[in-house]
């Protein structure tokens, strides 16, 4: 999964004084395993048959994989660069770089054999660039990419009398929801059979929510409410990458807050209480609570995958600017900058990102790899298991998305935005609290 978590401040600190008092890789022994970590379960398995196919092309070096949880991964991680433990080589996610490369904590590609000739062309439009630290430096090769769309139950949707056609045709205001809410309430039902759209529909008590919960979505809300906002013109900072400054006091973004946790109120959308770590929207769905979803590409054999669900996918809805709107994510591998095998390391993540890697990754169908060609591989991956992702690959073709925020703080924004966040899902807390809140982050960004 890749849900957000929050490296502890006083972790970051801990790890600034460590990685500029570590020792560099002269202190070190040499040794011909490179050590590479990763989350995934799903990807394991592709990534194992990578490794072989690595040890064969390089005699006398070794691969040695270990997989472990997200939530796991990061506390285990962080603790390995205190500890001066860590793996030679891990899969990073986009919204911890710029904590890792503010503490020094990772190699700059661009300056070790072998990754320094990755190009930015050798990869999906804007992959390689977000990777690219404020020095200057690449400090990540891209290994795949993610967008979002709308997963919905078939069987439901035609009970509703919604077809496909209409489903990848939606629109969405921030004033009366557009057809994408009307859409939602008549997939809602509650215990009395009712529909959201029914006379005498009662919102206290559902059988069926027309959109599974994803928790308040704290500083990015990729899989929560980040489709709507960017529908409305809105962008999280004033630059692409690197921002300065965050927008969530902006009208547009507190317009679609509104409208968005007030589905609740409406009860098309659980309450906050009803989401836990063990109840996502995937629990939702595959357990016929909820009739839709909105989440990422690396969940599409999840959704598909449930027995007794007819799963499907639809495009996000057209917003007021007229346009769609989908975040692009994306993983790299990255090196740590005192790797005990440094040179091992690069040559292993050239492998990670040579055509060979990426095509065999694209055959297991579990994501979609970084480049044209592992993708394509990938498109065809889930063709022949009968699931069409035009959903996530059209907007990438169409320029349909937008970059996760990059900034300084990274942590502490995603700490400060969460309660706030929160606070109006579950308490009707007055949207206009992101003001302070904004503020608060700011000043931060500012120091």
């Amino acid at each position: 999964m890749r849900s957000r978590a929050v490296t502890a401040l006083t972790g970051a600190l801990a790890l600034a004084i460590v990685s500029g008092c570590a020792s560099g890789d002269a202190t070190r022994s040499a040794s011909r395993t490179v050590t590479y970590w990763l989350w995934d379960a799903n990807q394991l398995p592709a990534y194992e048959t990578c490794a072989q196919d690595f040890e064969k092309r390089n005699p006398g070096l070794d691969v040695r994989i270990t997989q472990m949880g997200w939530n796991d991964y990061w506390t285990k991680l962080t603790a390995s660069f205190i500890a001066g433990t860590q793996p030679d080589v891990f899969t990073d996610h986009i919204s911890k770089f710029a904590q890792f490369a503010d503490l020094k904590v990772l190699a700059p590609l661009d300056e070790l054999p072998y990754t320094n000739k990755i190009e930015d062309s050798d990869y999906q439009p804007g992959l390689a660039s977000a990777w690219t630290g404020q020095d200057g430096h690449r400090y990540g090769a891209p290994k795949d990419w993610d967008t979002v769309a709308l997963f919905y139950n078939k069987e439901m949707a035609r009970e509703a009398g919604l077809s496909p056609e209409e489903l990848n045709n939606l629109t969405w205001n921030p004033e009366d929801g557009g057809t994408f809410e009307k859409a939602i309430a008549r997939l809602t039902v509650d215990e009395n059979g009712r529909r959201g759209d029914e006379k005498g529909f009662d919102p206290r008590r559902v059988k069926v929510y027309g959109l599974a919960t994803n928790d308040a979505g704290d500083s990015d809300g990729q899989t929560h409410w980040s489709s709507f906002a960017a529908s409305t013109g809105w962008h999280y900072t004033d630059k692409k990458t690197w921002g300065t400054r965050y927008n969530y006091d902006d009208p547009r973004f507190k317009e679609t807050i509104d409208w968005y946790f007030g589905l609740a109120k409406k009860g098309y959308l659980p309450p906050q209480k009803d989401f836990s770590e063990t109840n996502g929207p995937e629990v939702q769905f595959g357990s016929g609570t909820a009739a839709t979803a909105l989440h990422g590409s690396w969940m599409i054999q999840t959704y598909y995958g449930f027995k007794g669900v007819d799963a499907a996918t639809a495009r996000t809805p057209v917003g007021p600017t007229g346009k769609r709107a989908t975040m692009m994510n994306g993983l790299a591998d990255s090196i740590t900058r005192n790797a005990r095998n440094k040179e091992g390391a690069a040559k292993w993540v050239a492998h990670l990102a040579s055509a060979d890697c990426q095509r065999t990754v694209g055959r297991s169908g579990v994501v979609f790899p970084a480049t044209k060609d592992g993708t394509d591989t990938a498109v065809r991956a889930y063709a022949e298991d009968g699931i069409d992702v035009d959903a996530f690959t059209e907007p990438v073709a169409e320029k349909a998305t937008f970059p996760f925020p990059i900034t300084d703080f990274g942590a502490d924004v995603h700490g400060l935005m969460r309660p706030a966040m929160q606070d109006i899902y579950a308490n009707d807390a007055p949207v206009d609290t992101l003001d302070r809140t904004n503020d608060q982050i700011n000043l931060l960004l500012s120091q």
